[in-house]
């Protein structure tokens, strides 16, 4: 699990560094020889979509969703346990039509492509695919964990991470 996890981390990653050099090459050869990297815009947009649906499957199997916890913190450990028992459920609950639709909506890209390359739009759209397909099986392997006690943490490696981490 922690290389599956390794792997959706750097391709996350990997997709925002992308994102970022891209724009700032595009600004860079603009203003000093007044051309545009060919599909800058349009790599930097399917970039973003790749990248949004791994980190929601990393964000879904941490539980680090934004949410408001003022019930949450009240309640012991068996009732923070049903909360997020019930929380993952409805994540899962959107997030396995979510994935079904991004595929469909892969199958019908047929030839489109990127406006100066022609890149098949079908790569990009299959890789937030399987992002968003990794998602719905984190959230359903969280669900299956979480009403026994087991929950998943980012974890440190070492003593002077886990305090940086914590903040102690």
């Amino acid at each position: 699990m922690k290389r599956l996890l390794s792997v959706v981390e750097t391709l996350a990653a990997l997709s925002l560094l992308v994102i970022a050099l891209l724009t700032a090459g595009n600004v860079l050869v603009r203003y000093t020889f007044g051309w545009q990297v060919p599909d800058w815009f349009d790599g930097t947009q399917m970039l973003l979509g790749i990248a949004m649906f791994w980190g929601i499957a990393l964000a879904t199997w941490y539980g680090n969703h934004i949410a408001v916890d003022l019930l949450w913190e009240a309640l012991g450990p068996r009732g923070k346990r049903v909360i997020d028992v019930l929380a993952t459920a409805v994540t899962l609950a959107f997030l396995v039509p979510l994935a079904w639709m991004v595929w469909v909506k892969v199958g019908g890209t047929g030839s489109q492509g990127t406006m100066d390359l022609r890149l098949p739009l079908k790569w990009f759209y299959s890789a937030a695919a399987v992002g968003a397909t990794v998602a719905a099986v984190l959230a359903a392997v969280r669900l299956g964990l979480l009403p026994f006690g087991r929950e998943a943490h980012a974890e440190a490696v070492d003593e002077i991470t886990a305090e940086g981490v914590h903040g102690s």
